[in-house]
């Protein structure tokens, strides 16, 4: 079984939900919660725009095309999602990284990307 790390957010207080539909997370339950076994470091909620949405499916990530074998509807510019930190530290350093909700951004996405950087994005 997977056990789920503290829900503390990059402020310092409880995680906050990210989005429940369309339903984000690791663990599908809104919230950009993470374990060890995320390799990912699902941790960054952030706000969908159609530049990097455009972005992502550039470098081989498509997230708006909807697969139906995942329960994934397919984002929309607007969608809040729990993004691996490391693309938003790169779609940062590329000039084109989203919004992101510091309240439910998971602490552990500080591993990846420094807290200013987040706070440059805030929604």
């Amino acid at each position: 079984m997977l056990e789920k790390d503290q829900a503390i957010n990059v402020l310092g207080g409880p995680l906050s939900p990210c989005s429940m539909a369309p339903l984000t997370g690791y663990f599908r339950d809104g919230h950009c919660n993470t374990c060890a076994q995320d390799t990912g470091s699902h941790t960054v909620c952030a706000v969908m725009t159609a530049e990097f949405l455009a972005y992502s499916a550039y470098v081989g990530n498509d997230l708006s095309t909807p697969r139906p074998e995942f329960h994934f509807p397919g984002l929309r510019p607007g969608d809040p999602w729990c993004l691996c930190a490391a693309r938003f530290l790169q779609a940062h350093d590329e000039g084109c990284a989203p919004k992101v909700s510091l309240e439910a951004t998971h602490m552990r996405a500080l591993e990846i990307v420094p807290l200013g950087v987040l706070q440059s994005h805030a929604a």
